[in-house]
């Protein structure tokens, strides 16, 4: 297996093919990556711009370049020194047109007789394949059968669904009656889905790829690829939503060659990849919680969460707030997929399923190899918290323990939608004493990450998955790296920060009543966080961030008025001088601070133990929200600036000798405000953290003990002849310490 020494994720799509990237090649090569990490490549659904509504797995897609395309980026990479990693998405297929999906299209014309019957997850005993495709009243009327070239279709506006051979007499009504599936409201997707999708996007079918037929028809092409040296990696999208995950990578692992295989999975605090698990580690999630948290400082939760409560924020703890939020989610948005749990446990009130889903504390677990003592913790707490469905939750235990049960199985799919949606996409909307928290793969409710907590878990990666990617953005983050990096300076100085959120919602006075503090108060810290950016861009973020909190607004039930008074705000404060003012005042006091957190940060993630993987554009400062704000194109001629100096620095120098980064060595320095480690006896880190308190305490009589020899710091060039830290960092972003060669 050859083993990335960096990545750099690239997105995409008609408007950046892969001859697009090829341009691009000198300039990432230059910066020290060794692989380009691509979005997903196979054919998509048409005017797709992320690539993870595949159609075809028998193709590359078309948009993007093609075959051809793929092969001449490839070559062009290799001449250069890159390979190529590719992201993969086993889990699902687009069914938004039927007519891109030829298999979806077979099953829709046959129904159980499809030779294609057997790749999609259809509960084919609750009754017709239902489509949520109408309007709300049903649409029927506007139904029609039409005649094309290649027979009879049925036509609602202007989607077009087969007709089974010899249905096609009759009013059109009798012929919607006789195919295998239904037209019906898109509400009911909801309610009543008969085939199980990717989360709640209906147009999202899953596929059943512990099926070997299934398996091998749609990886066929990429194992090709990697075989023929096109590919050298695979990132695996959403493991979790599959049958049998542990099953698909042992296929995978031994199918792909030895190639380098991550997967897109979420981990909990304290929670591992199944060591079982034939991969070289996850996608790094937890790697930003580490990194992330150690710029959080404790001793300002209190009061943060004071300033959160006095602006409309709930009293509630996080966890109590993500368990409220699961509870909705299992009632409206995948009430669907609970009523197929419960049709499988048909003696058991269904709420103790519900209970169940709510208090799981991870997404899923992997039984037999993982996640047992998750599953018994669950089912503890659904009891003690609902003593009347004791005895329900008793008769589930066995069952839900066993992984060849089908409500086992189908209980760890469901699982981690339910996390998924009511935690990420709902409770990290409606709790937020501080967002730079809220993000995937870490906890709200925990504020911040000790230098000890950071030691331990990078040893562990460093033991158990020294491979494993590491990240600090990606296109699913919540916020990009450097937009945390300010906000984690509200810990330090919550005060200030209590005194500048009244003057910045004074600004907004006259909103008051008419908009919720706490949506005014997301506002305020996003605006500190990306700072006074297109007014168009915040707009359209808080839009999205009320409908996902579902409080004041929803995806299925917008408030339009309420959403246009909070676009009415976000242009008014913007556009006022006293608001502009304050904000400026307040981001011009934080800039060393953060130009520091910006640069220690990505330090800390370029040399801690894994694969760093850089997100396009982020080499520079990188200012992105929520999708579709991290997918803006970039910017590929702007200049390089300090943070490129460092990627610059570090990634040449793993990519030239990455013997150098082999181990994980604590180091004590004496200050709190550092975190100090070896990767091996001749490579030395260290980086400040917190640095209002530093620039505030200063360095003391901190030091490094340096072992005999002449060092000299990469970042810098500056030889070193101290071991203290006031003279070997001073007031960087930290030393990257090299001793030279004996």
């Amino acid at each position: 297996m050859t083993v990335p020494t960096a990545t750099y994720r690239v997105q995409l799509s008609a408007a950046f093919t892969f001859d697009d990237v090829i341009e691009q090649l000198d300039r990432l090569a230059a910066l020290g990556v060794s692989h380009l990490y691509l979005s997903p490549i196979l054919q998509a659904a048409t005017g797709s711009e992320h690539g993870y509504d595949v159609v075809d797995h028998g193709r590359v897609d078309d948009a993007r370049g093609g075959e051809a395309g793929l092969r001449r980026l490839a070559r062009a990479a290799r001449s250069r020194g890159l390979g190529l990693v590719a992201d993969i998405v086993p889990n699902h297929m687009s069914v938004a047109d039927p007519r891109e999906n030829r298999a979806w299209w077979d099953v829709l014309r046959h129904g159980r007789q499809s030779e294609y019957a057997a790749w999609f997850d259809i509960d084919w005993e609750a009754g017709p394949l239902l489509l949520p495709v109408l309007g709300d009243d049903g649409d029927v009327p506007e139904l029609e059968v039409v005649a094309t070239s290649d027979g009879p279709e049925l036509a609602y506006r202007d989607r077009r669904f087969p007709l089974a051979p010899g249905t096609d007499g009759g009013t059109v009504s009798e012929v919607h009656l006789r195919q295998a599936y239904r037209l019906v409201g898109w509400r009911r997707a909801a309610t009543e889905l008969t085939y199980r999708r990717f989360f709640d996007i209906s147009t999202l079918a899953g596929i059943r790829v512990e099926d070997p037929a299934v398996y091998a028809a749609t990886h066929r092409l990429l194992l090709k690829l990697l075989r023929d040296g096109v590919l050298d990696g695979l990132r695996v999208d959403h493991p979790d939503g599959l049958a049998d995950p542990g099953g698909y990578l042992d296929r995978l692992s031994r199918d792909g060659a030895g190639a380098w295989i991550v997967v897109e999975k979420i981990l909990e605090p304290g929670e591992e990849l199944p060591r079982s698990w034939p991969v070289a580690g996850s996608t790094g999630y937890d790697a930003a919680r580490l990194v992330g948290g150690l710029f959080v400082d404790p001793a300002g939760a209190a009061a943060l969460h004071r300033v959160w409560r006095a602006h409309g924020g709930t009293a509630d703890v996080f966890a109590q707030v993500a368990r409220t939020a699961k509870r909705s989610v299992c009632r409206e948005r995948l009430a669907a997929e609970v009523q197929r749990l419960a049709r499988l446990a048909p003696t058991v009130n269904p709420q103790a399923l519900v209970e169940t889903l709510v208090q799981f504390a991870v997404y899923r677990s992997y039984l037999p190899d993982s996640g047992r003592a998750e599953l018994e913790g669950a089912l503890l707490r659904a009891a003690a918290d609902r003593p009347d469905l004791g005895a329900d939750v008793a008769a589930l235990a066995d069952r839900l323990a066993d992984p060849a049960d089908p409500l086992a199985v189908r209980f760890q799919q469901t699982s981690g939608m339910i996390m998924a949606k009511g935690v990420e996409d709902t409770a990290f909307y409606r709790y937020l004493p501080l967002a730079a928290l809220n993000e995937v793969g870490a906890d709200p409710g925990a504020f911040g990450v000790d230098v000890d907590e950071f030691h331990r878990g990078a040893a562990a990666l460093q033991k158990r998955w020294p491979a494993t990617m590491t990240t600090l953005s990606s296109h699913d983050s919540k916020r990009s790296e450097d937009v945390r990096a300010r906000l984690v300076l509200l810990s330090e100085l919550p005060d200030t920060w209590a005194a500048v959120t009244e003057r910045l919602t004074s600004c907004a006075q006259p909103y008051r009543g008419r908009i919720h503090p706490a949506d005014a108060y997301l506002l305020h810290q996003t605006l500190v966080g990306v700072g006074p950016v297109d007014e168009d861009r915040i707009a359209g973020y808080l839009r999205k961030a009320v409908r996902e909190a579902g409080l004041r607004s929803s995806w299925t039930d917008p408030d339009l008025d309420y959403e246009a008074d909070l676009d009415t705000l976000v242009r008014a404060v913007l556009a006022d001088r006293a608001h502009r003012d304050v904000l400026a005042g307040f981001l011009a006091r934080l800039a060393p601070a953060w130009h520091r957190t910006v640069l220690a940060q990505k330090l800390l993630q370029l040399t801690m133990p894994g694969v760093p993987d850089l997100y396009q554009g982020s080499e520079r400062v990188y200012l992105a929200l929520v999708d579709p704000d991290n997918r803006r194109p970039v910017d590929w001629t702007a200049d390089p600036d300090a943070k490129t100096a460092v990627v610059r620095n570090v990634l040449r120098l793993r990519r030239a000798q990455p013997d150098l980064f082999t181990r994980y060595t604590p180091i004590e320095t004496g200050s709190r405000y550092a975190v100090a480690y070896a990767r091996s006896d001749d490579l030395i880190v260290v980086v400040p953290r917190l640095a209002v308190g530093l620039a505030r305490d200063g360095w003391g009589d901190a030091a490094v003990p340096l072992p005999g020899g002449r060092w000299t710091d990469v970042l810098s060039g500056a030889p070193i002849g101290s071991d203290r830290l006031d003279e070997i960092v001073g007031s960087s972003a930290g030393a990257v310490l090299r001793r030279e060669l004996r």
